[in-house]
């Protein structure tokens, strides 16, 4: 899959379909067990990645990356890995997963303001516009549907504020690819969940459902966090995360399907708000002159742009590929989304 669009959706729909599925979940684990086993999976559906295209020798650990690089992956494994789902999770213990999924949408929100006050990430009035029509969607569907209970409103919005960091953070790692991001993230959030839940409560889950939650991981985390991080290097945190906005929408008509809920009239029309906002996103253009420094780092990228002017012979400009290249300085003038090269200060 080239489509970096595409991809954001793909994940937006994964991450949707585990709303319902841990809510199931959590009849059998407690919150910190089970979101420890879904980034345990994660970590495990990357691996076929990982061995495929390094082995599992030559996969980079965070401590051999540089010293910028390796806080932001540790600060995405802390907010991301552990506190955001944590945090869901006991949100998803008081409310109903179409709630929560609703009140998920607030990941929006806080990754645009961060993105604009925090990360260099600019968005114009087309952009601003997108924004508020995707916000209200979701206010459409919560009046439609009610709110969840205050505390786990808070609790869900505090997930959020979690992953708006966790989505800036993974947008601007360099030397280490979107595969090796997430099983680092998967196996060490795993890890730390899952030793605090057993430590507070024993540990009771049966083997079926130990590989069910494993399984939700996979999808739901792994694959879903790989298609999300590719997606961000390319379009920028918060064009990406307004994308991802619709995993609320995927969490509600999964939820109905599973409980055989009617979809109802204002539904659909919170989806049309919802498809006429991206749409209007991506009608914002951000052009001027700007300078690049000389930089080598390795990160995915494609030879059909400006910036990627190193040859491989017989490879197709459009492949996505990984590996240590160099970038000359340069200065140009061009419509650019904030990905990991555009991330230069505004005045």
């Amino acid at each position: 899959m080239k489509n970096p669009i595409l991809m954001a959706v793909l994940s937006a729909a994964l991450f949707g379909a585990a709303t319902p599925a841990s809510k199931l979940l959590l009849g059998a684990f407690p919150p910190f067990q089970l979101a420890g086993l879904l980034y345990l999976g994660a970590a495990l559906g990357v691996m076929p990645l990982l061995l495929g295209s390094r082995g599992i020798k030559n996969i980079k650990a965070p401590w051999s990356l540089e010293n910028e690089n390796r806080w932001r992956l540790l600060g995405a494994i802390g907010s991301g890995g552990v506190l955001g789902p944590v945090f869901l999770l006991l949100g998803l213990q008081l409310a109903s997963a179409a709630s929560v999924s609703l009140w998920l949408n607030l990941e929006l929100v806080a990754t645009a303001v961060l993105g604009y006050f925090l990360f260099q990430d600019q968005l114009g009035r087309y952009g601003w516009i997108g924004v508020s029509g995707t916000v209200f969607a979701a206010s459409l569907l919560s009046w439609g549907e009610g709110t969840a209970g205050v505390q786990a409103g808070l609790l869900v919005a505090l997930a959020c504020i979690a992953w708006g960091f966790d989505n800036h953070w993974t947008a601007l790692i360099d030397g280490i690819t979107p595969a090796e991001s997430t099983f680092w993230k998967g196996l060490v959030a795993g890890t730390v969940n899952l030793s605090l839940g057993i430590a507070v409560q024993p540990y009771g889950g049966s083997l079926v459902v130990t590989l069910a939650g494993l399984g939700v991981g996979v999808l739901s985390y792994g694959a879903s966090i790989v298609l999300y991080i590719t997606s961000a290097q390319n379009l920028g945190a918060t064009r990406s995360q307004l994308i991802f906005a619709s995993a609320p929408f995927f969490g509600v008509a999964f939820s109905a399907l599973a409980v055989k809920e009617a979809i109802s009239p204002l539904q659909v029309v919170a989806v049309l708000v919802l498809i006429g906002s991206l749409a209007i996103l991506f009608q914002d253009q951000h052009k001027h002159e700007h300078s690049h420094p000389t930089i080598a780092h390795e990160h995915l990228h494609r030879h059909d742009d400006s910036h990627h002017s190193h040859l491989h012979p017989g490879q197709p400009a459009s492949l996505l590929h990984s590996h240590w290249h160099e970038h000359e300085a340069i200065a140009h003038a061009h419509a650019h989304l904030p990905d990991i090269h555009h991330r230069h200060q505004h005045n």
